[in-house]
């Protein structure tokens, strides 16, 4: 499977998973995640993916300033209900990342490494998704602002040549590039910026 190149350069996170050392996948216990493995699990790569991606990695970052994060230590608050729009396709890459889990979560081992439950959707909708770790209470909120990183011109123009029955490999494989163009951008130039992934604490 050939994925773009910038995949490899978009910002990575590690991450010590206690279960990961216990049993015996990380002698460490300490995880890598890339943004291919998002993708992976997606099953595609969009703009959707790339903001989940680094909304976990904002969070977590400023969660856990000065080591890796904790994998399953972290719950999640959807800010919106799991069928609404593309809150379900962030909620899965934010399990990823973070370990935690809706319902269909682990259930833990003797009490231990319980990721069942650690996110939840909201019944009503709220700005932002809540991440807050489990040993410490302390909680941080971050929304993603897409607009600050608009798609090419002529996308839609090129999504609907993609779309038609009658469209060539030189068409889809235009459009697919294009498309990718704003995740690359998302990954690679806004990564950090502040006016993208806003992270901020309650008050």
């Amino acid at each position: 499977m050939a994925l773009p190149a910038f995949f490899d350069l978009a910002p990575r996170i590690t991450l010590r998973d206690p279960l990961a050392a216990l049993l015996g996948a990380s002698d460490d216990g300490l995880l890598v995640y890339g943004y291919a493995d998002a993708v992976r699990l997606a099953g595609h790569s969009c703009p959707t993916v790339a903001g989940a991606w680094l909304m976990a990695r904002a969070a977590l970052r400023a969660l856990y300033p000065d080591a890796p994060a904790e994998r399953g230590g972290v719950s999640v608050q959807m800010g919106a209900p799991e069928q609404e729009g593309t809150t379900g396709v962030v909620g899965q890459v934010l399990t990823l990342v973070t370990g935690a889990a809706a319902a269909n979560g682990f259930h833990g081992i003797g009490g231990r490494f319980v990721r069942q439950g650690l996110l939840r959707y909201a019944t009503d909708p709220m700005p932002g998704v809540r991440f807050q770790r489990r040993d410490t209470a302390q909680a941080v909120t971050v929304e993603l602002d897409l607009s600050r990183v608009p798609p090419a011109p002529g996308l839609r123009e090129r999504m609907a040549e993609a779309l038609a029955p009658s469209a060539t490999a030189d068409q889809r494989r235009a459009f697919g590039e294009l498309w990718q163009d704003r995740v690359r951008r998302l990954l690679l130039e806004h990564a950090d910026d502040p006016a993208v992934v806003r992270v901020e604490a309650p008050a």
